[in-house]
């Protein structure tokens, strides 16, 4: 049989064949569209990038896929990096945001630190581009991400093989494509008579404890230095006397990268270190652009209260009132600032300045407040007599003010504030009190110096019964102050810490004197109160004198009064307290204003309590800014 040849066949079987193929084709295709899908995780995936999860950035993503580099870049990231990279000459935008986040990427995944240096050195270049005429669109997602990447590189490139700590030593530090010198003025590292000597970087840390975490967003590295002093003598000692060795200052490690384009292309990468505490300076320049320095104060300040030994003084101080404190109790976060009005802050009973931690970090935060204000803290023996903490207060701030300001040159050093709450408000009453001899009328009535006692117990009570108003406070603000005492000051509270308190010596041999030499001067009362020298706890027992004295005596006229009162239940607030001092004690007629809030005793750290604050400084400062534009006024 011959078989013949169906040509017709045949162009079918063909077409068969290229339709195969073609549909073959077809379904390895994504057809082209668009599906309804979800604003949010829409959002998400454009705006994703190496820091906020681990996704690569849209752009730099595309800069991947439209090179063909996407899956290579899961196999070999340093190979892609360095062809991205080329010779490193003439460098596009583009390119130094992607190699930035590509290094930055494969530093996460391998931990090489010299791939976290170049994150920074490429994202550098993208932010201080060496054009500096070209636009920058403000609203580019890459500024904000180049920014942060240079920053978290700056402090694990310089990190420490262990732990938090940076190293900021001058000297030359690998980079996958040469080297990176960093260089160090040992001027940079002075702060008010200490030395800045380590820095722990508190930007990966989590914040516990403070109601709100404050950062500034913007370029270099946020810090908190431990401090060394330096310096000896007289003058070196008074700069640093107030400012506690343990604090830890908040500060920014900004590294100048100058000509950072010649630096990549030839493997020499130079960084000029600039540190900027946070208390003097906020913004830098860079390619004369001024831009804001990445801060971070409330971590640096949670890190300074981890642990702390301050906690450990308030039951301390309490019980061993001869323990001392530092210095002369005024605590300060950083240096005087000439031109920002003191903020005295003064503790209560069993308490310490940790307490004001919360209102510190909303403030020092506060738009207004932050460059006009600076907080001092004042730390004392709480259960020591009231009038003595009180002596000690003043003394310490009469001290101050002369030392920075001898020549009264600094109106806002002469517009104080004081804030207490609880016993600090009494202290703080009596710094605007003119007292004549009142309290030393509840012991005698005669002069003080017709009594017969040895010069230091003479000098004891001169100094600690007699009081003029301070004439550089402007302002006291009382937080739940026990003006008429605390009901719980007495019976069964007063018994116990009479058997645990020990007073100081000098106190107690003093009152001793005064009784054993003088007992025909001395009223009965006055005799029998002294056989035990009185308490802080005593002195707010509503019956004893000191109180009913000091409740009667009146503030000096020209000073501005603020009062919070806290109260715990509802309804008249006469019958109402905040469990450890009453409505009717903490009010007081006739002053500026009174805000209620709802809140236990300890009242610092409610928001309501806090905003009132802020309104009343906010008000202090509005007040001294307009004497300071009449006195210009005037001058003219």
């Amino acid at each position: 049989m011959v078989m013949t040849f169906d040509r017709t066949g045949a162009k079918a079987h063909r077409l068969i064949l290229v339709l195969g193929v073609l549909l073959l084709a077809c379904a390895c295709a994504t057809p082209i569209g668009v599906t309804p899908g979800s604003r949010q995780s829409i959002y998400r995936d454009l705006t994703a990038n190496v820091l906020s999860s681990d996704k690569l950035s849209a752009p730099t993503e595309r800069m991947l896929l439209r090179l063909g580099l996407d899956k290579r870049f899961e196999e070999d990231p340093e190979g892609v990096i360095k062809e991205i990279r080329g010779s490193g000459e003439n460098l596009t935008d583009d390119e130094y945001a992607a190699l930035a986040e590509l290094s930055f990427a494969y530093a996460q995944k391998s931990g090489k630190r010299d791939y976290y240096l170049a994150a920074a050195v490429y994202a550098y270049g993208f932010v201080a581009p060496p054009d500096t005429s070209q636009e920058m669109s403000i609203l580019d997602p890459r500024i904000r991400l180049s920014a942060d990447i240079y920053n978290i590189g700056i402090t694990r490139g310089l990190a420490a093989p262990e732990g938090n700590e940076v190293i900021l030593t001058a000297g030359e530090r690998p980079l996958p494509f040469g080297t990176f010198e960093l260089e160090t003025d040992p001027k940079e590292f002075d702060w008010g008579g200490f030395r800045m000597t380590k820095f722990i970087d508190v930007g990966d840390f989590e914040v516990r404890g403070l109601r709100n975490r404050y950062r500034q967003a913007g370029v270099g590295a946020p810090l908190a230095a431990e401090l060394a002093p330096t310096g000896e003598g007289p003058e070196a000692e008074e700069k640093r006397k107030r400012i506690p060795p343990k604090i830890k200052v908040p500060v920014t490690a900004f590294v100048r990268i100058e000509k950072v384009d010649k630096g990549i292309e030839t493997g020499n990468v130079k960084g000029q270190l600039e540190l900027y505490p946070t208390d003097e300076a906020s913004m830098v320049y860079l390619n004369g652009r001024r831009v804001p320095l990445e801060a971070e104060p409330t971590a640096a300040l949670a890190y300074t209260l981890e642990g702390a030994q301050v906690w450990d003084t308030e039951i301390g101080n309490f019980l061993a009132p001869a323990r001392p404190v530092f210095g002369d109790g005024l605590i300060m976060m950083h240096p005087y600032r000439p031109g920002q009005i003191p903020v005295v802050l003064v503790h209560g009973t069993a308490s310490s300045p940790a307490r004001w931690a919360e209102m510190i970090n909303e403030l020092e935060n506060d738009p207004v407040l932050k460059s006009r204000v600076q907080f001092w803290l004042f730390t004392y023996n709480t259960s020591n007599p009231i009038l003595l903490s009180a002596r000690n207060l003043r003394d310490a701030l009469t001290k101050a003010v002369h030392d920075f300001d001898p020549d009264g040159r600094d109106p806002a050093l002469r517009d104080m504030v004081l804030i207490g709450h609880s016993q600090g408000g009494l202290l703080v009453r009596l710094m605007v009190t003119d007292s004549g001899d009142r309290f030393w009328n509840n012991i005698s009535k005669e002069p003080l110096s017709e009594l017969k006692m040895p010069p230091d117990t003479r000098e004891l009570f001169q100094t600690g019964m007699f009081f003029k108003p301070l004439p550089f406070v402007t302002r006291v603000v009382f937080i739940a102050t026990p003006h008429r005492g605390s009901f719980r000051a007495s019976g069964f509270v007063l018994d116990v810490v009479r058997r645990l308190v020990t007073l100081p010596v000098n106190v107690a041999k003093g009152v001793a004197d005064l009784a054993q030499a003088n007992e025909a001067y001395i009223s009965p009362e006055a005799r029998k109160a002294l056989k035990a020298t009185p308490t802080a706890v005593d002195n707010m027992s509503p019956n004893n004198p000191f109180v009913k004295t000091l409740s009667s005596s009146p503030i000096a006229p020209g000073v501005t009064v603020n009062s919070i009162v806290a109260v715990l239940g509802e309804g008249p607030l006469s019958s109402q307290t905040d469990g450890v001092v009453g409505y009717t004690s903490a009010h007081l007629d006739g002053i500026g204003t009174e805000k209620v809030v709802r809140s236990s005793h300890s009242t610092q750290a409610v928001p309501d309590t806090i905003e009132e604050v802020r309104r009343i400084l906010r008000e202090q400062v509005a007040v001294a800014n307009a004497r300071l534009g009449n006195r210009a006024t005037e001058s003219k």
